[in-house]
């Protein structure tokens, strides 16, 4: 215990010191990718500027004492990459980057005017007011690294990047979640305990729990008292000026932690969360699967499959045939045309569906796999031996390799005009785009979503959304068929559905897809400040629309978050404004999900003419689903009771005090339409009660 008392004492010391360097960036300074580029740390360890990236220049801290320079943070990391004539100016309002056009872009967003600025010996960059107190500083915003003295806090993550020469966001991420466990998953889908590969193992351990890298590369977890919880790395390694250390989560999906030598090149490995490579669920992506050649991970196809991309096997593969007919075959899985492929696993056959995710081969397993695949119209199968598909569990809640998912059939534009006739019968039109009626040739009824606008939103947010449903299946929900990835056209193919929503859903889902359309799809993003019943109105055809913008709030370019006195209506607003937090676009997503539990329950948020536990609607929303008692909500069964229980998730999930456990609206439609599975919220506290009491 006194070992791990000094320890925490020489931490605690190392990073307090560290904090207090020289402030050596003044106000006026500037930076351009040309002139220049960056500003040193007093030791010339660590630099923060303009590095290149693609074809152009992107701003960030590397490790500049080896001659390789080791990027560590990333700025604005999924933005496009800037010209040489951009150029990065410390102002009073922060770091401002003037792209040669178009607006200024804050890399930094304070309340406070800056002073001036650090880049200190630890590879952390802050802003100082005038009175020298840190307001802003890098270590708070981890992009895939960590460096000795900083800390990956509760509810925040690291992200792996794309590739060694592409910094935006990777397929993997990190986080120290609130329940005190340190867990990875893959990006999409994510938070599900099923999807994890990796834990700390401390899922009891509580909130506010801490991953921590000490100057001797020691990586370990603290709790919300400071007290020593877990050691990740084996031993303390030799604290040496000279050595640099760094914990990073590759591109692979595993977290390692790295030291060197100053002025060396070679990066040697101290530690990983996993030594193979084929943990990372996803790795491979859809169809196909992963397996370990020399230690290193290899992507194979499914047979009858091929690589969507062949320079890219991550994206994973799709099928490569002509569409039979399965109503001739007798057995099992032939006779089953929601069947893709069977396992014979110890004796039992379990049929399958596609397309399959977190693929894994292992040589030494007895089962054997059966692969549907279509040539012309005869249907072949393969016999694959000693083959299964499987991940190692961190939950109970695991499954087989092979998930019972949709099939997804890749068509072109033509062969959906076809299908639609020249898009002649219109379904609806969301917020995502336009749903025509069509008719594919073995004359099943389908409904095809052409996506507007997706190129302009970039590559990266098509082929996730595309994951995301694609990835979502049960007997109640629509069924992605399939999608359409050609020249610029972004379609997916979806069963047709002859039914309607009822009229709680229906209304509750037009405000979503309304806020939706404030938050992500305006030009410039507005935050509504004021979501409540009185500012939704009904049309003749009882479609909800937003009104009254009084106090909404327009965000320039690129900004995420404002600071202002609290706006709104009490009972509909969010904790953050009284908190005097930045305010961003998670704060009408509070408001809308206070609006969704009214609307369900038939009932406003606070009401004195109920029993004691019924006045807040919130706290008796909370009380109820946590018993397990929702049809004390729903007396009237006005709306079924599975509908219910997913609606009120989605309003529990939309409450949370913390903003980044909120869900973002695009989710929130996504939930709303059935598309994606809703996990269990965490109960939160009902903020309206703290303000009732005060």
């Amino acid at each position: 215990m006194a070992a791990i008392l000094l320890l925490l004492l020489f931490s605690t010391f190392h990073t307090t010191i560290a904090q207090h360097g020289p402030a050596n960036i003044s106000l006026g300074s500037s930076l351009s990718p040309t002139n220049n580029s960056s500003w040193l740390s007093s030791s010339r360890k660590f630099a923060f500027g303009f590095f290149p990236e693609g074809n152009g220049f992107l701003i960030g801290i590397w490790i500049s004492k080896i001659p390789e320079k080791k990027v560590v943070w990333t700025a604005n990391r999924d933005d496009p990459p800037l010209s040489s004539d951009a150029t990065l100016h410390l102002t009073v309002d922060g770091l401002i980057l003037q792209p040669t056009e178009g607006q200024e872009i804050p890399i930094t967003t304070i309340s406070q005017s800056v002073s001036s600025a650090s880049m200190l010996d630890s590879g952390n960059i802050v802003l100082y007011n005038s009175q020298m107190k840190i307001i802003w500083q890098s270590f708070d915003y981890p992009t895939d690294t960590l460096l000795p003295g900083q800390q990956l806090v509760a509810g925040k993550e690291l992200y792996s990047s794309v590739s060694e020469t592409n910094h935006s966001t990777g397929k993997f991420q990190l986080i120290m979640q609130h329940d005190g466990n340190l867990v990875q998953y893959p990006v999409v889908p994510s938070l599900m305990a099923a999807d994890a590969y990796y834990s700390s193992g401390t899922l009891t351990a509580g909130d506010n729990v801490t991953l921590n890298l000490g100057d001797d590369g020691h990586l370990y977890l603290l709790n919300s008292t400071d007290f020593y919880l877990k050691n990740l790395t084996n031993a303390r390694l030799p604290a040496n000026q000279s050595i640099i250390y760094r914990m990073t989560i590759d591109v692979d999906g595993i977290f390692r932690l790295y030291s060197c030598l100053n002025g060396n090149n070679n990066w040697s490995i101290q530690w990983s969360s996993s030594n193979d490579k084929c943990d990372p669920k996803g790795i491979c992506g859809l169809n196909s699967y992963c397996t370990l050649n020399d230690e290193q991970s290899v992507c194979s196809c499914l047979p009858g499959f091929d690589f969507i991309e062949q320079d890219d096997q991550s994206m994973g593969c799709q099928k490569n045939f002509t569409s039979g007919s399965c109503q001739s075959q007798k057995e099992a899985c032939l006779g089953d045309c929601n069947c893709e492929a069977a396992l014979f696993i110890e004796g039992q056959c379990r049929k399958q569906k596609l397309p399959m995710r977190y693929g894994r081969r292992k040589l030494d397993d007895s089962t054997i796999a059966f692969v549907k695949v279509g040539t012309g119209i005869i249907t072949g199968i393969l016999i694959y031996r000693h083959c299964v598909w499987t991940y190692k569990k961190i939950s109970n809640q695991g499954s087989m390799g092979l998930t019972e998912d949709i099939f997804l059939q890749s068509f072109s534009y033509d062969e959906l005009e076809k299908v639609t006739e020249g898009f002649k019968e219109e379904l609806g039109k969301g917020a995502f785009g336009t749903v025509f009626k069509g008719t594919l040739s073995d004359h099943r009824v389908v409904a095809v979503k052409r996506l507007e606008d997706v190129v302009n939103e970039g590559e990266r947010q098509f082929r996730n959304e595309l994951t995301v449903i694609a990835r979502t299946h049960h007997k109640n929900l629509v069924r992605l068929l399939g999608y359409c990835y050609d020249g610029q056209n972004r379609l997916l193919v979806y069963e047709y559905m002859n039914t309607q929503f009822g009229m709680k859903e229906r209304i509750s889902l037009g405000i979503a897809i309304g806020i939706l359309y404030l938050h992500e799809e305006c030009e410039t993003q507005i935050i509504h400040c004021d979501i409540k019943p009185q500012n939704v109105l009904m049309d003749k055809d009882l479609c909800p629309k937003i009104a009254d913008f009084g106090l909404s709030k327009l965000l320039k370019p690129d900004q995420t978050r404002t600071f202002n006195g609290v706006r709104g209506t009490t009972g509909y607003v969010a904790p953050e404004w009284y908190r005097r937090l930045p305010i961003t676009v998670k704060a009408d997503v509070y408001s809308f999900g206070i609006v969704l539990l009214e609307i369900i329950c038939g009932r406003k948020n606070l009401d004195t003419n109920v029993s004691m536990d019924e006045i807040v609607l919130v706290n008796w929303v909370c009380d109820c689903f946590e018993k397990g008692e929702l049809d004390l909500l729903n007396a009237d069964e006005e709306v079924d009771k599975k509908t219910f229980e997913r609606i009120v998730k989605v309003g529990l999930w939309c409450i949370q005090n913390d903003p980044s456990l909120r869900l973002s609206m695009k989710k929130v439609v996504l939930m709303l339409e059935g598309m994606v599975d809703i996990p269990v919220p965490p109960s939160p506290t009902s903020f309206l009660s703290s303000i009732i009491a005060s």
